[in-house]
């Protein structure tokens, strides 16, 4: 995993090139922005469980045949790696945002996710529901200015949306 700036000098090293004044600019907009991203990691992190929960509740109440028996998330034992499965996508969310690079997201959480959840017979468009799900609430609660670093939040949380896009796009 690089973080945006280890990200940059590579790429730059790469090429055997300096590193370009607009790619100076980014990563000092990056900077500038950092006490909204740990706030609005912070937020996410804080309220996982409730996150997870909600969409998930919100899941089957759309979806109930994935509760019923013989549906892929009937026993607590299937609800439970459900669960973790939307607790452990969710967690590499905030680590992609945290250090403003998907490639945590998509090397260690996503990379042959869709492929496993073929070969257990999980149904990936009902996850990718529940991601989207998640995505709603975390927008939310990452959005609220209350309490936090004041300032413009529309391009993190735009950027925050898309890792949850992706993650979604991964599964479905």
């Amino acid at each position: 995993m690089l973080d945006a700036f280890a990200k940059v000098v590579s790429q730059a090293d790469a090429r055997g090139e300096y590193i370009s004044e607009s790619q100076l600019n980014a990563l000092s907009a990056m900077v500038a922005d950092g006490n909204k991203r740990m706030d609005a990691v912070n937020r996410i992190t804080s309220n996982a469980s409730a996150i997870v929960a909600n969409a998930a509740r919100s899941l089957f109440a759309e979806q109930p045949q994935l509760i019923a028996p013989g549906g892929n998330a009937y026993t607590s034992r299937r609800m439970a790696a459900c669960l973790r499965d939307m607790e452990i996508i969710l967690r590499y969310i905030t680590y992609a945002t945290f250090a403003g690079d998907a490639s945590v997201l998509e090397d260690r959480c996503l990379n042959g996710l869709r492929e496993t959840y073929l070969a257990l017979g999980t149904p990936g468009a009902s996850v990718a529901v529940g991601v989207q799900k998640m995505k709603e609430a975390a927008i939310a609660i990452a959005n609220d200015s209350n309490g936090i670093t004041r300032g413009d939040c529309s391009s993190l949380m735009s950027e925050i949306s898309g890792y949850f896009d992706q993650a979604a796009g991964a599964v479905a």
